[in-house]
């Protein structure tokens, strides 16, 4: 039953994120196809210090909450004052650092950009707190209206302002427009008076240690490559590769990202038998991955087809990028597993023990692949550094759950096997396709729709069916 439920709140946030990323995706068209690269590289910019000074200031508040046993108006009361101190702590850092920052990119256009960014995060810390009551009961719905609504309005809002000659600046309102949008709109489906009080905060401050920890070296890792890209290359570059990058963690933000936040709740229930949290994170992990290999194998051998459609032919430098970076991705959704485990059994410093070794990997592979072969030389060193990690996941797996990494295996190899058959079908149907000049469209949704078949056929043949009723709902290996 819990399994049911948690399958359903997944439902809803996928939904959620389906709508959004469609959303998103408009707007993109619309965008790129209005503005250069070197528009994107200069929002891009500007948007990593930013999203750096806000994960590393994040409070934990919803996962805090999500984990306690029970809460109440005094848990949300210090929930809401932790966020007020952290966005004033936020708004001091990121006014000092405008100027440095510009100065070190060479850009004097950073300083305002900088500052007005920063009004999106300010604005979704005081979104109301209440929201966290339907995520402990595992119910999505109300996330679904505030993501679409926030997206909508920020989405018409973007097209208005590149319409009317705003350039960059488009790109700017929609990041900040959709946090303010759903920072109101939470206030009318959770219901909240706010108050100052710090009363609970010792619920939160054993929570808070090694996830802060863990956010800081996490947000380096999100953003050390655009930084070192940023210095060292043009802008037009590092737009072609933060438009990249975007389009290939869609399978991670869009879908699995939302389907494992319900997970983490179920995972909460169980915490105390070590048996069925090691069932749990099985299953989870082999639904995470069962979707993310297909799609971001899908992303990798279309992505030449996909940034024409999608962003036009002045985009096209973009399409090899894109193509390395969906195949990186593949072992995220099995962190993102990991992550919701151990935050649900209060070990964070797990989260964090990965974060800073990825960090380490990174520093040093990053500057090789890109002195080796600029930006595409980075691309290949984030595929190298994801499969390194992908081990690291293992094993951290074996320490924190007692499950040894060939039982962590034999529960995904068919599935990943299932990927290659894909990719293998996909590059021999475009390879005879090739001499039917066939328009980029027609061509995406034959080889889109037949790769989807080939890897239910493959999944199929191996013996892995969906199995639902009965309050349950899991994967099954028939053989």
């Amino acid at each position: 039953m819990l399994a049911l439920k948690a399958f359903q709140g997944a439902g809803w946030l996928v939904f959620s994120r389906f709508i959004g990323r469609a959303i998103d995706f408009f707007t993109l068209l619309i965008l790129a196809r209005m503005l250069s690269p070197s528009d994107f590289g200069i929002a891009a910019l500007a948007t990593s210090l930013v999203v750096i000074v806000d994960t590393v200031l994040e409070v934990p508040v919803t996962q805090a909450l999500v984990r306690l046993p029970a809460i109440d108006k005094r848990h949300l009361d210090t929930g809401f004052t932790l966020n007020v101190v952290r966005c004033g702590v936020m708004a001091v850092l990121i006014l000092c650092a405008a100027l440095p920052f510009s100065l070190l990119n060479h850009e004097p256009l950073l300083p305002p950009l900088v500052c007005v960014l920063a009004l999106g995060p300010i604005s979704r810390a005081f979104a109301s707190p209440a929201m966290v009551v339907y995520a402990r009961e595992m119910n999505f719905k109300q996330t679904f209206i505030l993501e679409v609504v926030g997206k909508l309005v920020a989405s018409v809002v973007a097209t208005v302002i590149v319409l009317k000659g705003g350039s960059y600046w488009a790109i700017v309102a929609n990041y900040v427009i959709v946090s303010v949008g759903s920072s109101i709109v939470s206030y009318v489906l959770a219901p909240y008076r706010p108050a100052i009080s710090l009363v609970r905060f010792s619920d939160f401050a054993g929570f808070m240690g090694w996830f802060s920890s863990a956010q800081l070296i996490s947000a380096l890792n999100w953003q050390f490559d655009r930084f070192m890209i940023g210095v060292f290359s043009d802008r037009a570059g590092l737009g072609r590769y933060a438009v990249a990058n975007d389009i290939s963690v869609i399978p991670t933000q869009s879908i699995i990202g939302p389907a494992l936040q319900p997970v983490m709740a179920a995972f909460s229930q169980i915490n105390s038998d070590p048996i069925r949290v090691r069932g749990a994170f099985l299953k989870a992990a082999r639904f995470a991955m069962i979707i993310s290999i297909p799609v971001c194998v899908g992303i990798s051998v279309t992505a030449d087809l996909a940034t024409s459609i999608l962003l036009g032919s002045k985009w096209q430098e973009a399409a090899p990028i894109l193509s390395i970076l969906a195949v990186a991705v593949v072992p995220t959704p099995y962190f993102q597993t990991l992550y919701s485990v151990s935050v649900a059994i209060d070990r964070p410093i797990v989260v964090f023990r990965l974060n800073a070794i990825d960090f380490c990997f990174r520093l040093v592979l990053l500057p090789i692949g890109f002195y080796a072969n600029s930006i595409l030389g980075v691309s290949y060193a984030r595929l190298v550094l994801s499969f390194i990690m992908f081990g690291f996941y293992l094993k951290t797996a074996e320490a924190l759950l007692g499950l040894p990494v060939g039982d962590q295996l034999r529960n995904l190899w068919k599935i990943a096997l299932a990927g290659m058959v894909m990719w293998s079908w996909v590059w021999i149907l475009r390879h005879e396709l090739a001499d039917l000049s066939l328009s980029n469209t027609v061509e995406l949704i034959s080889v889109a729709s037949s790769g989807a078949a080939a890897y239910g056929v493959a999944l199929a043949l191996l013996g892995i069916r969906l199995k639902a009723g009965a309050g349950r709902l899991e994967l099954v290996d028939r053989r």
